[in-house]
């Protein structure tokens, strides 16, 4: 009988060990929402003879993106479970 495993130990889940808590989550959130918004905003200057606009905007998007992927390592836990 005790070969047998109990239902409990099957049924555990564990989290991954690079889980963020919830309160570095929502900042972590409220900082990347603030870049993509600053990119957008950016685009408000934009006109033809100013390109930096666009270029600060390309700039802001490419960090809200890059940084969630690469620093906070959160682009390789989806094969963790």
């Amino acid at each position: 009988m005790s070969s047998k495993t109990t239902a409990s130990s099957v049924n555990t889940v564990q989290t991954p060990e690079n889980e963020n808590s919830l309160v570095t989550s929502i900042v972590l959130f409220a900082v990347m929402m603030a870049l993509f918004l600053g990119a957008i905003y950016s685009l408000s200057f934009l006109t033809l003879g100013n390109p930096w606009p666009m270029a600060v905007c390309l700039g802001l998007f490419a960090l809200a993106f890059w940084i969630p992927q690469t620093i906070t390592g959160r682009s390789d836990s989806a094969g963790e479970h």
